[in-house]
């Protein structure tokens, strides 16, 4: 007879009520999660089938633990593996297909701190449109990084909806900001959101803020700031936004920055001077 209360532990802790060994439940979405961390093509492109397959059976809402799985394609890198472009493409598609549940966790994945990420996050929330405008605008303000503001004007420049003109008083600040991404992007973004919104629908007002804010980055240090903000004069025009006097003022520019007006004072950087020479041919009323 023993005294004390020391034993050793029964293994029923790891058992059932009935003493029978409980399996542990399976990884349903472990084959895609295995082909989706492949570095070849072909397994990822089966791994984003079976995604496929599983949002048609469940219903997109359903599928929601598969965004964090298809996520993963994002950090691919297409500049290594060019042969992957496509796929990004495709995984880009699934996200938009999730639905619009997905537009809030898109928004705070523009902060995951990975540029390739970032980029195919503001891809999809660009496919997906008008209705990721507000959620964006609202990560802009409130966002404590300032690194990630980029990448969310970035995504507010990809989406193609007339309702991007919301957009307008924030991408005029963010050219006037000190960070030089921030700038750059906002260069790119006058000139995307000028091919969204259909002519007549800038006011005098929008119309003359752009024009300033484009004619003051041509003076940036940035060769590829001033490259983006002429490109930008040429969309705006090319769009029907300019009226004749506007056009021949962005006429001016250009042949000052190709040095064939009376100054001879031509701009030395050559991407700056090829995108002149795109940007006047539509300034001809």
């Amino acid at each position: 007879m023993t005294t004390g209360s020391s034993r050793l532990p029964d293994d029923t802790s790891e058992r059932g009520v009935t003493g029978a060994e409980v399996a542990p439940s399976p990884d349903p979405y472990r084959e895609i999660k295995i082909l989706l961390t492949g570095q070849d093509a072909v397994s990822i492109r089966q791994g984003l089938a079976l995604i496929k397959q599983e949002i048609a059976r469940t219903g997109s809402r359903e599928a929601k633990p598969l965004f964090e799985i298809l996520s993963t394609v994002f950090y691919l890198d297409p500049l290594d593996h060019p042969e992957l472009i496509s796929i990004l493409d495709e995984a880009v598609t699934l996200v938009v297909g999730f639905g619009e549940w997905v537009i809030p966790v898109l928004v705070d994945h523009l902060e995951a701190g990975d540029v390739k990420a970032q980029l195919a996050v503001g891809h999809a929330l660009g496919r997906i449109g008008a209705d990721a405008i507000d959620p964006l605008l609202a990560k802009y303000a409130s966002v404590a990084d300032p690194a990630v503001r980029p990448f969310v004007l970035y995504a507010l420049g990809k989406i193609n909806s007339p309702r991007i003109v919301k957009a307008i008083p924030l991408t005029l600040e963010a050219a006037r900001s000190e960070n030089l991404e921030l700038r750059d992007t906002a260069a790119r973004a006058i000139g995307r959101m000028a091919e969204s919104i259909p002519r007549g629908g800038l006011t005098q007002e929008h119309r003359q803020a752009l024009l300033e804010s484009l004619y003051s980055a041509l003076s940036d240090t940035n060769a590829a700031i001033r490259a983006k903000a002429v490109r930008s004069l040429g969309k705006l025009a090319k769009a029907g936004h300019l009226g004749v006097e506007e056009l021949d003022a962005v006429r001016a520019v250009c042949q000052r920055i190709l040095g064939v007006d009376s100054s001879f004072d031509w701009d030395r950087a050559y991407v700056v001077r090829k995108e002149a020479e795109e940007t006047i041919r539509y300034t001809r009323a």
